[in-house]
Protein backbone atom coordinates (compact mmCIF):
# COMPACT_ATOMS: atom_id res chain seq x y z
CA UNK A 1 0.00 0.00 0.00
CA UNK A 2 0.89 3.98 -1.25
CA UNK A 3 0.56 5.53 2.07
CA UNK A 4 1.05 9.10 2.89
CA UNK A 5 1.27 10.81 5.93
CA UNK A 6 0.97 14.42 7.14
CA UNK A 7 2.57 16.10 9.94
CA UNK A 8 0.91 19.67 11.05
CA UNK A 9 3.92 20.37 13.20
CA UNK A 10 8.15 21.18 12.36
CA UNK A 11 10.35 18.22 12.50
CA UNK A 12 12.50 20.83 13.77
CA UNK A 13 11.81 20.45 17.39
CA UNK A 14 10.54 17.27 18.45
CA UNK A 15 6.97 16.71 19.72
CA UNK A 16 4.72 13.71 20.75
CA UNK A 17 2.64 13.72 17.26
CA UNK A 18 5.81 14.12 15.77
CA UNK A 19 7.22 11.43 17.43
CA UNK A 20 4.19 9.16 16.98
CA UNK A 21 4.43 10.41 12.79
CA UNK A 22 7.85 8.94 12.99
CA UNK A 23 6.97 5.86 15.17
CA UNK A 24 3.75 4.64 12.66
CA UNK A 25 5.63 5.30 9.68
CA UNK A 26 8.69 2.96 10.72
CA UNK A 27 5.96 0.25 12.05
CA UNK A 28 3.97 0.30 8.57
CA UNK A 29 7.73 0.35 6.60
CA UNK A 30 8.20 -2.61 9.16
CA UNK A 31 4.86 -4.20 7.81
CA UNK A 32 6.30 -4.18 4.14
CA UNK A 33 4.15 -0.48 2.96
CA UNK A 34 5.63 2.10 0.95
CA UNK A 35 5.46 5.41 3.43
CA UNK A 36 5.73 8.99 2.69
CA UNK A 37 5.52 11.75 5.35
CA UNK A 38 5.28 15.74 4.97
CA UNK A 39 6.61 17.90 7.23
CA UNK A 40 6.90 21.75 8.25
CA UNK A 41 11.06 21.90 8.87
CA UNK A 42 13.96 23.98 7.78
CA UNK A 43 15.73 23.56 4.97
CA UNK A 44 18.93 22.18 7.04
CA UNK A 45 16.87 20.14 9.32
CA UNK A 46 18.28 16.12 9.46
CA UNK A 47 14.98 14.28 8.14
CA UNK A 48 14.48 10.35 7.93
CA UNK A 49 14.67 9.27 4.39
CA UNK A 50 11.16 8.98 4.30
CA UNK A 51 10.46 12.36 5.51
CA UNK A 52 10.08 15.11 2.97
CA UNK A 53 9.92 18.92 3.74
CA UNK A 54 7.35 21.35 3.39
CA UNK A 55 8.93 24.11 4.00
CA UNK A 56 10.27 26.40 6.78
CA UNK A 57 7.39 27.06 10.55
CA UNK A 58 6.84 29.53 11.96
CA UNK A 59 5.10 29.68 15.83
CA UNK A 60 1.50 29.95 16.66
CA UNK A 61 -0.13 29.44 20.28
CA UNK A 62 -1.97 26.08 20.69
CA UNK A 63 -3.59 24.32 23.07
CA UNK A 64 -1.47 25.97 26.14
CA UNK A 65 2.13 25.53 24.11
CA UNK A 66 3.75 26.72 21.30
CA UNK A 67 3.07 24.77 18.09
CA UNK A 68 5.24 25.41 15.06
CA UNK A 69 3.45 25.18 11.74
CA UNK A 70 3.31 26.21 7.50
CA UNK A 71 0.53 27.36 5.82
CA UNK A 72 0.16 29.91 2.99
CA UNK A 73 0.62 29.34 -1.05
CA UNK A 74 4.01 28.44 -0.58
CA UNK A 75 2.91 25.68 1.57
CA UNK A 76 -0.14 24.80 -0.76
CA UNK A 77 1.94 24.34 -4.01
CA UNK A 78 4.25 21.60 -1.75
CA UNK A 79 1.52 20.08 -0.51
CA UNK A 80 -0.03 19.49 -3.96
CA UNK A 81 3.50 18.45 -5.54
CA UNK A 82 4.08 15.72 -3.14
CA UNK A 83 0.33 14.41 -3.45
CA UNK A 84 0.39 14.29 -6.56
CA UNK A 85 3.81 12.66 -7.41
CA UNK A 86 3.11 10.66 -4.32
CA UNK A 87 0.21 8.82 -6.04
CA UNK A 88 -1.35 7.38 -2.54
CA UNK A 89 -3.92 4.59 -1.73
CA UNK A 90 -4.80 6.71 1.56
CA UNK A 91 -3.64 10.26 3.00
CA UNK A 92 -3.50 9.98 6.75
CA UNK A 93 -3.00 13.28 7.87
CA UNK A 94 -2.86 14.37 11.89
CA UNK A 95 -4.52 17.12 13.62
CA UNK A 96 -7.04 18.34 10.73
CA UNK A 97 -8.04 21.31 12.41
CA UNK A 98 -4.45 22.88 12.95
CA UNK A 99 -3.78 25.70 10.88
CA UNK A 100 -0.91 24.04 8.89
CA UNK A 101 -0.18 21.61 6.04
CA UNK A 102 -2.83 19.02 7.64
CA UNK A 103 -5.48 21.63 6.36
CA UNK A 104 -4.16 22.21 3.28
CA UNK A 105 -3.69 18.32 2.70
CA UNK A 106 -6.99 17.83 3.13
CA UNK A 107 -8.53 20.03 1.00
CA UNK A 108 -6.14 19.43 -1.88
CA UNK A 109 -6.93 15.19 -2.00
CA UNK A 110 -8.62 13.66 -4.22
CA UNK A 111 -8.80 9.98 -2.59
CA UNK A 112 -9.46 8.55 0.65
CA UNK A 113 -8.39 10.56 3.32
CA UNK A 114 -7.98 9.00 7.56
CA UNK A 115 -7.55 11.64 9.65
CA UNK A 116 -6.00 11.38 13.38
CA UNK A 117 -7.24 13.55 16.45
CA UNK A 118 -4.50 14.07 19.24
CA UNK A 119 -5.63 16.84 21.37
CA UNK A 120 -8.98 16.94 23.12
CA UNK A 121 -9.55 21.28 22.59
CA UNK A 122 -12.77 22.12 21.75
CA UNK A 123 -12.65 25.55 21.13
CA UNK A 124 -10.17 28.12 20.05
CA UNK A 125 -10.54 31.78 18.16
CA UNK A 126 -8.90 30.46 15.27
CA UNK A 127 -11.15 27.63 14.73
CA UNK A 128 -14.17 29.78 15.31
CA UNK A 129 -12.69 32.34 12.89
CA UNK A 130 -13.15 29.97 10.15
CA UNK A 131 -15.56 27.49 10.58
CA UNK A 132 -16.39 27.35 6.99
CA UNK A 133 -12.94 26.52 6.25
CA UNK A 134 -13.12 23.93 8.89
CA UNK A 135 -16.68 22.49 7.53
CA UNK A 136 -14.79 21.51 4.03
CA UNK A 137 -11.94 19.87 5.55
CA UNK A 138 -14.63 17.80 7.88
CA UNK A 139 -16.71 16.94 4.51
CA UNK A 140 -13.69 15.55 2.87
CA UNK A 141 -12.13 12.88 5.84
CA UNK A 142 -13.62 9.58 5.04
CA UNK A 143 -12.00 8.05 8.38
CA UNK A 144 -11.29 9.41 11.62
CA UNK A 145 -8.94 8.10 14.36
CA UNK A 146 -8.57 9.16 17.74
CA UNK A 147 -5.81 8.26 19.88
CA UNK A 148 -7.87 8.60 23.64
CA UNK A 149 -11.70 8.41 24.55
CA UNK A 150 -11.76 11.95 25.56
CA UNK A 151 -10.36 13.08 22.00
CA UNK A 152 -12.71 10.36 20.37
CA UNK A 153 -15.77 12.31 22.73
CA UNK A 154 -14.50 15.58 21.00
CA UNK A 155 -15.59 13.99 17.83
CA UNK A 156 -18.67 13.40 19.04
CA UNK A 157 -19.95 16.41 20.58
CA UNK A 158 -18.31 18.82 18.86
CA UNK A 159 -17.39 17.59 15.17
CA UNK A 160 -20.39 15.66 14.35
CA UNK A 161 -19.77 11.96 13.99
CA UNK A 162 -17.44 9.70 16.10
CA UNK A 163 -13.97 8.31 15.48
CA UNK A 164 -12.33 5.02 16.47
CA UNK A 165 -10.11 5.27 19.40
CA UNK A 166 -6.37 3.70 18.92
CA UNK A 167 -3.77 4.64 21.17
CA UNK A 168 -0.42 6.27 20.53
CA UNK A 169 1.75 3.48 20.21
CA UNK A 170 5.21 3.18 21.76
CA UNK A 171 7.97 1.07 20.35
CA UNK A 172 8.51 -0.97 23.59
CA UNK A 173 12.16 -2.99 22.47
CA UNK A 174 13.87 0.26 22.23
CA UNK A 175 13.33 1.41 25.37
CA UNK A 176 13.68 -1.70 27.01
CA UNK A 177 16.89 -2.25 25.65
CA UNK A 178 18.15 1.14 26.03
CA UNK A 179 21.37 1.60 28.21
CA UNK A 180 21.17 3.84 31.16
CA UNK A 181 23.30 6.78 31.16
CA UNK A 182 26.54 6.21 33.52
CA UNK A 183 26.09 6.42 37.02
CA UNK A 184 22.63 5.89 36.92
CA UNK A 185 20.18 5.05 38.57
CA UNK A 186 22.83 4.82 41.86
CA UNK A 187 22.04 3.66 44.70
CA UNK A 188 20.07 6.45 46.97
CA UNK A 189 16.70 6.80 44.23
CA UNK A 190 16.50 9.09 41.40
CA UNK A 191 13.21 10.93 40.65
CA UNK A 192 12.80 11.81 36.57
CA UNK A 193 10.95 14.51 34.43
CA UNK A 194 10.94 14.72 30.87
CA UNK A 195 9.18 18.13 29.50
CA UNK A 196 9.77 21.82 28.83
CA UNK A 197 9.90 22.47 32.45
CA UNK A 198 8.78 26.04 32.05
CA UNK A 199 5.14 25.27 30.62
CA UNK A 200 2.93 25.79 33.57
CA UNK A 201 0.64 22.51 32.70
CA UNK A 202 3.63 19.99 32.55
CA UNK A 203 3.50 20.89 36.80
CA UNK A 204 7.24 20.55 36.93
CA UNK A 205 7.01 23.20 40.11
CA UNK A 206 4.88 20.02 41.26
CA UNK A 207 7.64 18.09 41.55
CA UNK A 208 10.56 20.59 42.12
CA UNK A 209 8.88 21.20 45.60
CA UNK A 210 8.45 17.55 46.31
CA UNK A 211 11.98 16.79 45.36
CA UNK A 212 13.49 19.75 47.44
CA UNK A 213 11.43 18.25 50.59
CA UNK A 214 12.78 14.72 50.59
CA UNK A 215 15.77 16.12 49.07
CA UNK A 216 16.88 17.53 53.14
CA UNK A 217 16.02 13.87 54.61
CA UNK A 218 17.61 11.16 51.76
CA UNK A 219 20.96 12.63 51.20
CA UNK A 220 21.32 10.35 48.13
CA UNK A 221 18.29 10.90 45.86
CA UNK A 222 18.56 12.77 42.40
CA UNK A 223 16.83 14.55 40.42
CA UNK A 224 17.48 13.96 36.30
CA UNK A 225 15.63 16.20 34.37
CA UNK A 226 15.21 16.49 30.00
CA UNK A 227 13.70 18.97 27.87
CA UNK A 228 13.52 22.26 26.74
CA UNK A 229 14.40 25.26 28.51
CA UNK A 230 17.21 27.25 30.03
CA UNK A 231 19.69 25.79 32.54
CA UNK A 232 19.50 28.77 34.78
CA UNK A 233 15.58 28.87 35.14
CA UNK A 234 15.91 25.59 36.23
CA UNK A 235 18.42 25.63 39.19
CA UNK A 236 16.60 29.30 40.39
CA UNK A 237 14.29 28.04 42.21
CA UNK A 238 16.47 24.94 43.60
CA UNK A 239 18.42 25.94 46.87
CA UNK A 240 21.96 26.27 46.38
CA UNK A 241 23.12 23.45 48.15
CA UNK A 242 21.09 20.85 45.67
CA UNK A 243 22.33 21.68 42.75
CA UNK A 244 25.02 18.87 42.23
CA UNK A 245 22.42 16.64 43.01
CA UNK A 246 20.06 17.61 40.63
CA UNK A 247 21.39 16.69 36.31
CA UNK A 248 19.65 18.89 33.70
CA UNK A 249 20.18 16.99 30.42
CA UNK A 250 18.48 19.86 27.91
CA UNK A 251 16.73 18.60 24.95
CA UNK A 252 17.69 15.08 24.03
CA UNK A 253 17.36 12.89 20.82
CA UNK A 254 15.08 10.00 20.65
CA UNK A 255 17.79 7.56 21.47
CA UNK A 256 19.09 9.32 24.66
CA UNK A 257 15.14 9.89 25.34
CA UNK A 258 15.17 6.48 26.13
CA UNK A 259 18.67 6.16 27.73
CA UNK A 260 17.15 8.76 30.31
CA UNK A 261 13.92 7.03 31.11
CA UNK A 262 15.93 4.00 31.77
CA UNK A 263 17.79 6.16 34.35
CA UNK A 264 15.24 6.57 37.09
CA UNK A 265 13.68 4.36 39.39
CA UNK A 266 10.48 6.83 39.37
CA UNK A 267 9.39 9.14 36.23
CA UNK A 268 6.98 11.53 37.87
CA UNK A 269 3.93 13.05 35.27
CA UNK A 270 2.85 16.29 37.63
CA UNK A 271 0.82 17.12 34.61
CA UNK A 272 -2.10 20.00 35.32
CA UNK A 273 -4.04 19.40 32.26
CA UNK A 274 -4.22 19.44 28.90
CA UNK A 275 -3.14 15.76 28.08
CA UNK A 276 -5.35 13.94 25.83
CA UNK A 277 -3.34 10.92 26.41
CA UNK A 278 -0.15 10.48 27.91
CA UNK A 279 2.66 9.06 25.48
CA UNK A 280 5.38 9.85 27.67
CA UNK A 281 4.01 7.60 30.25
CA UNK A 282 3.92 4.63 28.20
CA UNK A 283 7.53 5.36 26.72
CA UNK A 284 8.69 5.38 30.77
CA UNK A 285 6.35 1.82 31.33
CA UNK A 286 8.14 -0.04 28.52
CA UNK A 287 11.78 1.79 29.49
CA UNK A 288 10.81 0.18 33.36
CA UNK A 289 10.31 2.56 35.32
CA UNK A 290 7.97 2.93 38.32
CA UNK A 291 5.52 5.56 37.02
CA UNK A 292 3.88 8.40 39.61
CA UNK A 293 1.80 10.71 37.80
CA UNK A 294 -1.18 13.35 38.40
CA UNK A 295 -4.96 12.00 38.41
CA UNK A 296 -5.80 13.19 34.85
CA UNK A 297 -8.30 11.19 33.34
CA UNK A 298 -5.92 10.61 30.47
CA UNK A 299 -2.93 9.17 32.85
CA UNK A 300 -5.77 7.35 34.51
CA UNK A 301 -6.63 5.47 31.34
CA UNK A 302 -3.03 4.68 30.23
CA UNK A 303 -2.05 3.11 33.95
CA UNK A 304 -4.98 0.95 33.97
CA UNK A 305 -6.64 3.09 36.84
CA UNK A 306 -3.42 2.88 38.59
CA UNK A 307 -2.37 -0.93 38.74
CA UNK A 308 0.43 -0.36 36.47
CA UNK A 309 1.43 3.68 38.16
CA UNK A 310 0.89 5.01 41.12
CA UNK A 311 -1.30 8.52 40.60
CA UNK A 312 -1.85 11.53 42.91
CA UNK A 313 -4.51 14.60 43.33
CA UNK A 314 -3.25 17.02 40.48
CA UNK A 315 -2.21 19.76 41.69
CA UNK A 316 -1.11 18.69 45.22
CA UNK A 317 2.53 18.95 45.59
CA UNK A 318 2.33 17.56 49.36
CA UNK A 319 0.28 14.47 48.19
CA UNK A 320 3.25 13.93 45.27
CA UNK A 321 5.79 14.41 47.91
CA UNK A 322 3.88 12.07 50.43
CA UNK A 323 3.69 9.21 47.80
CA UNK A 324 7.31 9.53 46.47
CA UNK A 325 8.13 9.11 49.66
CA UNK A 326 6.39 5.86 50.30
CA UNK A 327 7.26 4.43 47.05
CA UNK A 328 11.18 5.25 47.43
CA UNK A 329 11.03 3.70 51.08
CA UNK A 330 9.23 0.60 49.45
CA UNK A 331 11.08 -1.09 46.25
CA UNK A 332 9.11 -4.51 46.22
CA UNK A 333 6.22 -2.39 45.56
CA UNK A 334 8.09 -0.18 42.90
CA UNK A 335 8.67 -3.36 41.29
CA UNK A 336 5.06 -4.57 41.49
CA UNK A 337 4.19 -1.27 39.91
CA UNK A 338 6.58 -1.67 37.19
CA UNK A 339 6.37 -5.41 36.31
CA UNK A 340 2.25 -4.18 35.74
CA UNK A 341 2.91 -1.43 33.62
CA UNK A 342 5.03 -3.84 31.42
CA UNK A 343 2.35 -5.37 30.86
CA UNK A 344 0.09 -3.33 29.85
CA UNK A 345 2.36 -1.45 27.64
CA UNK A 346 2.23 -4.09 25.79
CA UNK A 347 -1.34 -3.01 24.01
CA UNK A 348 0.99 0.14 22.83
CA UNK A 349 2.88 -1.46 20.97
CA UNK A 350 3.56 -0.20 17.80
CA UNK A 351 3.45 -3.26 15.52
CA UNK A 352 -0.02 -3.84 17.00
CA UNK A 353 -0.97 -0.56 16.97
CA UNK A 354 -0.26 -0.33 13.23
CA UNK A 355 -2.07 -3.34 12.41
CA UNK A 356 -5.58 -1.42 13.89
CA UNK A 357 -4.13 1.53 11.70
CA UNK A 358 -4.21 -0.44 8.66
CA UNK A 359 -7.76 -1.26 8.94
CA UNK A 360 -8.64 1.88 9.34
CA UNK A 361 -7.25 2.83 6.02
CA UNK A 362 -8.86 -0.13 4.27
CA UNK A 363 -12.04 0.78 5.34
CA UNK A 364 -11.51 4.47 4.09
CA UNK A 365 -10.54 3.19 0.79
CA UNK A 366 -13.25 0.30 0.65
CA UNK A 367 -15.72 3.46 1.59
CA UNK A 368 -14.90 5.41 -1.27
CA UNK A 369 -14.02 2.43 -3.79
CA UNK A 370 -10.95 3.54 -5.57
CA UNK A 371 -12.50 6.44 -6.73
CA UNK A 372 -10.65 9.79 -7.29
CA UNK A 373 -12.48 12.90 -6.82
CA UNK A 374 -12.52 15.15 -9.90
CA UNK A 375 -13.36 18.65 -7.80
CA UNK A 376 -10.67 20.35 -6.37
CA UNK A 377 -9.95 23.02 -4.20
CA UNK A 378 -8.36 26.24 -6.07
CA UNK A 379 -6.79 28.62 -3.93
CA UNK A 380 -6.59 28.43 0.25
CA UNK A 381 -8.63 30.60 1.95
CA UNK A 382 -6.83 33.57 3.72
CA UNK A 383 -5.29 32.10 7.41
CA UNK A 384 -7.34 34.02 10.73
Amino acid sequence: MRIGIVSPYSFDVPGGVQNHIMDLAEALIGLGHEVSVLAPADEDTELPPYVVSAGRAFPLPYNGSVARISFGPVSTARVRRWISRGKFDVLHVHEPMTFSISVLAVLSSRGPVVATFHTAMTRSRALSAAQGLLQMVIEKITARIAVSELARKVQVEHLGGGAVEIPNGVAVAKYASATPLPGWPGSGGSLGFLGRFTEPRKGFDLLRTAYVALARSRPGLRLLVAGPGDRDELFEEIPADLHDRVTYLGLVSEADKARMLRSVDIYVAPNTGGESFGMILTEAMAAGATIVASDLDAFRRVLDGGKAGALFPTGDAAALESLLGSLLDDPSRRASLAAAAGVAVSAFDWPRVALRVLEVYATAIEATDGRVIDEEWSEPPSGP
